[in-house]
């Protein structure tokens, strides 16, 4: 059950304006908000988005034009006239969202509800741009092709890549991020390469908007997401929008310290979360006490056969994340902390029941009704899917700016 579920329906937090510039704001504004109570009257929809009712109607009569909004039927009125109701129709239009990782790239088409329409993944030969450019393009294309989807109705693909972006003292630390890549527009290339609208973002956010999208998020405003990929991300999302900083590069908790003076990282530092509850850190542990694994099925085997040294490392890692989550709560106040991405679900379970989180946290309340951490619904999908939710989250959710 998703948090939404639980919930009545709501009113938006984004307000419209009823001048005619602000035209396309209001637009997104009236979606967002038919998206999350649908089905809703004019009458309705003017109330909580502050438009006046003959603003809605233009509005509405745009949208059905364009198909994204579909009538569905009428509802008695608080005056016992009928009033005329109108849901969101998903399926009007799509997006591909891909995440590129050192060794893969995976590929997810999705309608505009977040549902999953295509997904495949493809080896990299190598991560140069080039190799990336051609497996992205072929993969894209297969998506489209396959799904049956008329690409007059594609919004555009997000890529999705590991951080962090531009050059820093942690751009290339170990084996996370694409080599040869920080001077290059990405952006561009891929846009010149697919021929469409191109967004491009951290992993760990895409993720993060893609758990609000279709995944246990639905509902929530802030939360926090903690991706699992090559290394640990994390996803911020305040307000109902992703949280990015000056560099795009915000929530690289994998080199936040975690054990003063411990392992050191590839980073400079010593005792970076990354080293004792990552996928490569749980490799690495098994391989130093003589357990052979390869790969997440690897760690998945493991468990089931209650492997001694796989529970000494989730023991240790759900220790070091236990710190880190009460960090990220105190600092960023978070409705909840979801944990997710390519590590194995059972993994990222056992991992959620050994937390054992600090008592001196403003989550810490009494009046919750939400565990404090959450696992993830979509796995392995959740980056490429984020990146599809991306140019779904710019077509359809309005902007934070409230008009006058």
């Amino acid at each position: 059950m998703t948090v939404e579920s639980t919930m009545a329906k709501r009113h938006t937090s984004i307000i419209g304006g009823n001048a005619c510039r602000n035209r396309s704001h209001n637009r997104r504004v009236v979606l967002d908000f038919v998206r999350a109570n649908e089905p809703a009257g004019r009458a309705e929809i003017a109330r909580s988005c502050g438009l006046s009712v003959q603003a809605v109607s233009n509005i509405i009569e745009s949208l059905e034009h364009d198909g994204l909004l579909q009538a569905d039927g009428h509802r008695l009125g608080a005056r016992g006239k009928p009033a005329l109701q109108y849901r969101f129709d998903p399926d009007r239009a799509f997006s591909v969202g891909v995440e590129l990782r050192p060794d893969v790239a995976m590929c997810a088409l999705i309608n505009l509800s977040g549902e999953m329409i295509f997904w495949e993944q493809s080896e990299l030969a190598d991560a140069s741009l080039s190799c990336a450019i051609e497996a992205v393009s072929n993969l894209v294309n297969r998506a489209i092709s396959a799904s049956g989807r008329d690409q007059k109705s594609w919004l555009g693909t997000g890529i999705v890549m590991p951080g962090p972006f531009g050059v820093s003292e942690i751009s290339f630390a170990g084996g996370t991020s694409l080599p040869g890549w920080d001077n290059v527009d990405i952006r561009r290339v891929f846009s010149e390469a697919l021929g469409c609208e191109v967004i491009v973002e951290n992993d760990a956010t895409a993720a993060a908007i893609s758990e609000r999208m279709s995944g246990v998020a639905r509902g929530l405003d802030s939360f926090c997401f903690v991706y699992f990929g090559t290394g640990l991300g994390l996803g911020v999302i305040s307000g109902g929008h992703a949280q990015g900083g000056a560099m795009g590069n915000a929530g690289e908790i994998g080199h936040v310290i975690t054990a003063s003076g411990g392992l050191s990282c590839a980073c400079g530092n010593r005792g970076c979360l990354e080293m004792y509850a990552s996928r490569a850190s749980a490799l690495r542990y098994l391989s130093d006490s003589g357990v052979a694994a390869a790969n997440g099925n690897d760690l998945s085997a493991l468990l089931r056969e209650n492997s001694p040294v796989l529970s000494s490392w989730l023991d240790r890692a759900a220790e070091h994340l236990s710190r880190a989550i009460g960090m990220v709560e105190n600092l960023l106040d978070p409705e909840a902390v979801i944990l997710g991405g390519v590590m194995p679900e059972p993994i990222v379970a056992a991992l959620v029941a050994r937390l054992d989180l600090p008592r001196g946290s403003v989550s810490n309340r009494k009046d919750r009704t939400i565990a404090r951490v959450l696992q993830g619904s979509s796995g392995r999908h959740t980056a490429a899917m984020g990146g599809a939710a991306m140019i779904v989250h710019q077509t359809i959710t309005p902007s934070i700016t409230v008009y006058s």
